[in-house]
């Protein structure tokens, strides 16, 4: 029997806090499919979706210390796969935004459609968007650049001091094997090393993370440079450094706009 007219995925975004930023379209998902596959690690949010579904199943036991997350979110795949093989229409539920940060739902949404089945994603409010709220950043004033804080330190980049530099998952930075859940002071120092190419040890950096209650407050801890390795970090946590210098005027660029303006 072919099932690729039947079975079907969508991921969708839940949000960060409980209850507060799931979007109607996604709780319409939730609701409609005939399983749920939730990428939460909190058993309140668990509880929380299977009052909107009676089939919601948990991918956190694929989790492990020691196995590469890469291999986690492989068998992620494979279990929503298999269920969008038997004809069945199948939701992702997962934190956030399901496309940042996350793997296994982009993995997904392309094999199912390579397979023939019909697959797409719905966005979410992810950490990115609580951080500008919560820290009052508009990333349209000087820009703000994002990276993974492994692949930070891995990679030579192109650091613009001028604007806000955010680094994700700064707890387990360093881990290049991906298999672990935090790093620790050692690699955090090492952090630092790249960081005071660009910026000095004084610099003040901020750690952050989002609430995911409605009774939570998020994590705003602001720091220097050079502690950054004592402070108690975790998977959740963003690094958040402000601009050390302001902009930087092209004023042969400007020249040029100014006469495109005179002549209109």
């Amino acid at each position: 029997m072919d099932n690729s007219s039947s079975g079907s995925l969508v991921c969708v975004g839940v949000g960060i806090t409980l209850g507060s930023h799931i979007s109607p379209l996604a709780r319409s998902h939730i609701e409609g499919a005939q399983v749920v596959f939730t990428g939460v690690s909190d058993a309140v949010v668990e509880m929380w979706l299977q009052q909107m579904n009676p089939d919601v199943r948990s991918l956190q036991p694929f989790y492990g210390e020691g196995i590469p997350r890469m291999e986690t979110y492989r068998r992620m795949v494979e279990a929503m796969l298999a269920e969008v093989r038997l004809g069945k229409k199948v939701c992702g539920a997962f934190y956030g935004h399901p496309g940042v940060f996350a793997w296994a739902p982009h993995r997904a949404i392309a094999q199912a459609r390579l397979e023939g089945f019909a697959a797409h994603m719905e966005p979410g409010i992810s950490s990115e968007d609580c951080l500008y709220a919560d820290l009052g950043i508009d990333p349209g004033q000087v820009g703000c650049q994002h990276y993974e804080a492994s692949q930070f330190m891995n990679y030579r980049r192109q650091v613009d001091t001028s604007a806000w530099l955010v680094l994700w998952q700064v707890g387990v930075a360093g881990d290049s094997a991906q298999a672990r859940f935090a790093t620790g002071p050692a690699y955090l120092e090492l952090l630092v090393e790249v960081l005071e190419r660009h910026y000095g040890p004084e610099h003040e950096v901020i750690l952050y993370q989002a609430a995911t209650l409605p009774i939570q407050v998020p994590r705003m801890d602001r720091l220097r440079l050079a502690d950054l390795p004592q402070a108690a970090t975790g998977m959740g946590d963003t690094l958040v450094i402000a601009p050390a210098r302001p902009l930087d005027p092209d004023p042969q660029m400007r020249a040029r706009l100014a006469a495109l303006g005179s002549l209109q």
